[in-house]
């Protein structure tokens, strides 16, 4: 006799179930994410709209763009840009409006600076001088003779010696 209580179902059943439960889940985050929608008069600032969001960085998130950022900064800055394309100003306006106001870093490609030569030129003055000390180091070890090495009669009995009488 089985009971209503009783713990024995099905795996099947319980798959199911466990599988409803966290596709109803995935659905309602989905349903609760934000999503900007900005109005255009025309294609053209939607497309700088979209470019611009695209290029400039989310001061919160580190390395996310406008676009792909959730943050309250990001959504702020967009409403910004949107703002200022609505307003007229060209993309060298924004980005210069949000360079004084955040700095290199909004960028992804930060402009080129005395303040970035060391950003956009790092990687190749490191790699240059990887270069010459690897080439230094190979010379060095070129103009190592290979004379054979001479011992002289206290240091042939001490190498017999930790040889042991086996090895001559």
């Amino acid at each position: 006799m089985t009971s209503l209580f009783d713990l024995r179902v099905p795996q099947r059943i319980v798959f199911c179930v466990a599988t409803c439960c966290l596709l109803t889940l995935l659905i309602v985050s989905e349903s609760l994410a934000q999503v900007d929608t900005f109005e255009f008069d025309t294609i053209e600032q939607q497309q700088r709209f979209r470019q611009l969001s695209n290029e400039l960085r989310c001061p919160q998130c580190q390395n996310a763009n406008l676009t792909g950022s959730t943050g309250g900064i990001a959504e702020d800055l967009r409403r910004e840009v949107h703002r200022m394309i609505m307003e007229g100003m060209t993309n060298e306006e924004i980005e210069q409006f949000m360079f004084e106001r955040y700095g290199d870093f909004i960028f992804y490609r930060p402009r080129l600076r005395a303040e970035t030569i060391l950003l956009w030129f790092g990687p190749l003055i490191f790699l240059i001088i990887g270069g010459f000390v690897a080439y230094s180091i190979s010379r060095r070890a070129s103009n190592v003779p290979d004379a054979d090495i001479e011992l002289d009669s206290s240091q042939q009995a001490r190498l017999k010696e930790i040889l042991g009488p086996d090895q001559s």
